[in-house]
């Protein structure tokens, strides 16, 4: 820490209320070999040596400990850091690596330009397993009596403080290699300490709650050994029956002081303990408002700004009198009830600039109101309307800190005592502060986690296809449940694409992996599974494009893919597999369930591997069961106890595919032990029955037209549906129109389907599909296809291998 010399307002740790003074640190950094491996701005001018001929020489020769100060020294009141034998030694055995314990103490060193130079001095050992082993404060104590003489300052009071202004040269550098350092360590964590320790000179080390790590130093260290000296001395005198001089009598204020100064760090690593237990936002409110109650504090309350509470992105701009502060936690000593209906929890309240609450906010700096007057009280109660919040308030103590993160404030806390409780001070006020930056740096990671997860359940809700529950010939009902360890963004999908001929394409894949990359790659196979479907392509070759897509894509992903197309009038299953684990099949006539033996294939994205596919016949009301490996594979079982125990719930009856699904889920989930995402697919395969399905064969004749229009309208009076003739005869006419027209040799295919809608196909021989142009009023062609698209509930074209096929459907009416 290489600040000036210049004063502050802001009191340092402990300083009470005395002036507080600064004076520069030197900061050293100690290698496992002894060498200097960091030497400060502050080091070089305490020290003398530049900072080149410091880094990688011996520090004990940089350092020479002359030896602990005299007793006649001129600066006798230091307490903590007094004169006593052993000072001397305790710094040059710290250097050494002797000690492995934190110390403090006065020195006096022999430098290069000058006798001597007399400081104080904290060594903190670092313990992991990189190369740094030590690191060492020192400051100047010619500085200190200057001050102590100039501006009395009590010195027994003197520890490394904050400072709101530094250059640390090589913070960052120490910053990206303290993981290596210290053990357990993050980023964050990695980052704040430099922050505290060398660039502000705060020598508290915060870790993840490692014991081998000194969390705070042992103050005590050289305040007990210099008592202990004393004491000797004057049980000494008073064994020759002599009286003993004041100077040698047990100071007791020392003994509080130290006490309460322990109390404070005791207190603070208490809350650090208890707070952050989980990532859950509401969770974590709720800790941090009782870490304080009653220990601290009588009343803590929690406003945090809107954007958070709402889960949105990080708050932008300074608040200021038109944000709104939501009152989240209140915690309270007082009987029970007192408080809620004066201030709710859940209310969202501005506060005016005149208050202490907005001053904390926009400045980010703790408030102290030793009493709260009845005229303060009265202007913060004006903010309450209807409600007088006087009685509780006015006489009270309050203390206002603010949470913050990045610079940035999310939100503060108002705590305040009883009246007859001792009031907030300074060292309260300090305290408050650090209390405050742990809990805003938790309350931060659960806001930005509740953010990211907020985040990746609107994207794979975004990317999971909302499918209908009712396709030709099939019933279909899905589930997807987010993976419970490893995030809620995952690479699972399912999916239904409509196919020429009634028929339904079902998909279920897996992208291996998780996070945003896979659910991006997820999203990118999805879509080209629906492309190639739509352009039916056997389920063989589709799992054949789909791995060269994937290899264009990168080699960074594999995937697994099921395929398999239903055809409700041939009652056939046609299936394809690239690495998926099998479909279940139950039957409808024995309730029997089975794993279907389909060639497994390899996974999407291996490369040049052959995908062969199986046709499996089926009967109406048979169930198809299409899943994830996430649903039944389990940490420490085999996969064949997950398969089994699928195959049995899938078998089990219900009244609805919904009830089917839960079935399964219930049966699989409840194990323990899942990790991974599972997307569940279940398909009842009701098949289209033969009176329902009408075909016939039109001659490449331009007369076929009106027989086609008419056949059309005798088969919808057939079925009941009179209703539908004129339009969808309509529309034949305008389909076999223009296959008539367009077709080579083959003559034109003519079907009808009855279902849940009409569905009405024209096939014929041209590859080329129709669009739907814009027409010319005048122009005597080209409006076939716009009367299909006014008059049709859906229409569309897809390739066959024949040619195309041109379809739309109308909604009919319920049978």
């Amino acid at each position: 820490m290489d600040q000036g010399s210049e004063r502050d307002t802001h009191p340092g740790l402990g300083a009470g209320d005395g002036v507080s003074g600064r004076i520069p640190l030197a900061v050293v950094v100690v290698d496992r070999d002894g060498d200097v491996s960091h030497w400060s701005t502050g080091a070089r001018r305490l020290f003398g040596a530049a900072k080149e001929e410091a880094i990688g020489r011996s520090v004990l020769d940089l350092l020479p400990v002359s030896g602990a100060l005299p007793e006649d020294d001129e600066i006798t009141p230091y307490g903590a850091y007094a004169a006593y034998d052993g000072l001397g030694p305790d710094l040059e055995s710290s250097l050494d690596g002797r000690l492995n314990f934190p110390a403090a103490g006065r020195a006096r060193l022999t430098v290069s330009d000058r006798d001597r130079a007399d400081v104080l001095w904290w060594a903190y050992p670092l313990v992991g397993p990189g190369n740094e082993r030590l690191l060492v404060l020192a400051a100047d104590a010619e500085r200190l009596r200057r001050a102590e003489r100039d501006e009395g300052i009590a010195f027994e009071r003197i520890a490394p403080g904050f400072a709101l202004h530094t250059d640390f040269p090589g913070a960052e550098e120490l910053a990206r290699r303290l993981p290596e350092i210290l053990p357990s360590m993050s980023v964050d964590e990695s980052a704040r300490i430099v922050a505290q320790v060398l660039e502000l000179g705060y020598p508290i080390l915060e870790f993840s709650q490692n014991d081998r790590v000194p969390v705070t130093p042992d103050w005590g260290v050289a305040r007990r050994t210099e008592r202990m000296a004393r004491r000797e001395r004057a049980a000494h005198v008073a064994a020759q029956g002599l009286p003993v001089p004041a100077e040698l009598a047990d100071d007791e204020g020392e003994d509080l002081e130290y006490a309460a100064v322990r109390e404070r760090f005791e207190f603070l690593t208490e809350v650090s303990g208890r707070i952050g237990t989980s990532l859950d936002l509401s969770r974590t409110i709720v800790e941090v408002s009782r870490a304080v109650v009653p220990r601290f504090t009588d009343v803590a309350g929690t406003y945090l700004r809107e954007q958070v509470v709402a889960g949105e992105g990080f708050p932008d701009g300074v608040p200021d009198t038109t944000t709104m502060w939501h009152r989240v936690a209140l915690e309270h000593t007082d009987e029970p009830g007192r408080w809620d209906d004066v201030v709710p929890v859940g209310e969202a309240m501005p506060f005016p600039a005149h208050t202490p609450f907005f001053q904390c906010m926009t400045t980010g700096e703790p408030v102290l109101v030793p009493r709260i007057s009845v005229e303060m009280g009265h202007a913060i109660a004006s903010q309450f309307e209807k409600r007088d919040i006087r009685p509780l308030i006015t006489g009270r103590s309050m203390l206002v800190v603010p949470l913050k993160a990045r610079n940035v404030v999310l939100g503060f806390m108002i705590l305040l005592r009883h009246p007859e409780r001792e009031m907030f001070n300074d060292m309260d006020r300090v305290t408050g502060a650090e209390l405050a930056a742990r809990a805003g740096l938790v309350l931060d990671n659960a806001r930005m986690y509740t953010y990211q997860e907020s985040v990746a359940e609107t994207l794979q809700d975004s990317m999971l296809p909302h499918i209908p529950p009712r396709m030709a010939g099939c019933d279909i009902a899905t589930r997807y449940l987010p993976g419970t360890l490893l995030g809620r963004v995952g690479g699972d999908w399912f999916d239904s694409v409509k196919l020429p001929g009634a028929r339904t394409a079902l998909v279920v894949g897996d992208v291996m992996g998780h996070g945003l990359n896979s659910a991006a790659m997820m999203g990118q196979l999805r879509t080209a599974v629906q492309t190639m479907a739509a352009l039916d392509l056997p389920p063989a070759q589709l799992l054949r494009n789909l791995d060269d897509l994937a290899q264009r894509l990168g080699d960074g992903y594999l995937a697994t893919c099921l395929y398999a197309v239903y055809d409700p009038i041939g009652s056939e299953l046609h299936l394809a597999n690239a690495g998926h684990i099998p479909p279940v099949l139950v039957r409808a006539v024995d309730g029997r369930s089975e794993l279907l033996d389909l060639p497994t294939g390899a996974p999407i994205g291996v490369g040049g591997v052959a995908f062969e596919s199986l046709r499996v016949r089926v009967e109406p009301g048979d169930r198809l069961v299409m899943c994830t490996d996430g649903l039944v594979e389990m940490r420490g079982e085999d996969i064949g106890v997950g398969l089994a125990t699928l195959c049995e719930s899938a078998a089990h009856p219900a009244a609805s595919m919904d009830d089917a699904c839960d079935t399964i889920i219930r049966a699989l989930n409840t194990r323990g032990g899942r990790k991974d995402d599972v997307a569940l697919l279940m398909a009842r395969l009701n098949g289209i029955e033969p009176e329902d399905v009408a075909e016939w064969r039109l001659a490449l004749d331009p007369a076929e037209v009106r027989r086609a229009r008419a056949v059309v309208c005798e088969q919808l009076h057939d079925w009941g549906l009179a209703r539908l003739a004129d339009p969808a005869g309509l529309m034949v006419s305008e389909l076999v129109t223009n296959a008539v027209r367009h077709s080579h040799s083959r003559p034109v295919q003519l079907r009808l389907i009855r279902g849940e809608t009409l569905l009405c196909e024209v096939d014929d021989d041209d590859h080329t599909l129709p669009t739907l142009l814009g027409v010319d009023p005048a122009a005597e062609t080209g409006r076939g296809l716009r009367v299909v698209s006014t008059l049709a509930r859906e229409w569309g074209t897809s390739r066959t291998a024949a040619g195309k096929t041109v379809w739309f459907e109308l909604t009919a009416p319920r049978r």
